[in-house]
């Protein structure tokens, strides 16, 4: 159950002596006395809620509180569905990748980006691999090419140690 995260006041718990009324259909009904909005809210057998505390004055609204609880947890757990959490997904390649290789990984590449996740792209120099390494840019400028209809480069290629590292997030 998903719970609602500011306090709500209803009926005694309301304290401020004159609040701004909305009626059970939704129609305004002015300002008037807390004793004579609680009156009007017995009347049609709903409870009074505040549903605007910081206006002046308070705005409360005649209504079942159990719907009005019901339908703020409803509208919680639709944004909450409708969130999408941002993966980092890593690509590791190294200097002297095949073609096909190389295709495999960029169709990797795609569908994360796709899927609208972040890719941490990890080029891997092993031994004498360091002393090429022009051939590891131009490996990632090509990277950087095939995917620029899909993607943008949210940090630029740098060379840490061994692994020049780059990230790539879907346009």
């Amino acid at each position: 159950m998903v719970k609602i995260k500011r306090f709500i006041r209803i009926n005694e718990k309301i304290s401020a002596p004159q609040v701004r009324l909305i009626g059970p259909k939704g129609e305004q009904l002015g300002i008037v006395s807390l004793e004579k909005a609680k009156e009007i809210a017995n009347q049609y057998d709903l409870d009074l809620v505040e549903v605007a505390p910081t206006a002046d004055p308070p705005v409360c609204r005649i209504i079942d509180f159990s719907k009005f609880k019901y339908d703020q947890e409803k509208k919680e757990r639709l944004a909450k569905k409708h969130q999408h959490k941002v993966h980092i997904k890593e690509i590791h390649l190294q200097p002297n990748i095949d073609e096909h290789d190389y295709q495999i990984k960029l169709k990797q590449i795609i569908g994360f980006l796709n899927k609208k996740d972040k890719i941490k792209i990890n080029l891997f120099f092993r031994g004498r691999q360091l002393e090429h390494i022009d051939l590891g840019k131009k490996l990632i400028e090509r990277i950087i090419l095939d995917t620029q209809e899909f993607a943008q480069v949210e940090k630029e290629p740098t060379l840490e140690g061994k692994v020049m590292s780059m990230i790539i997030v879907p346009k």
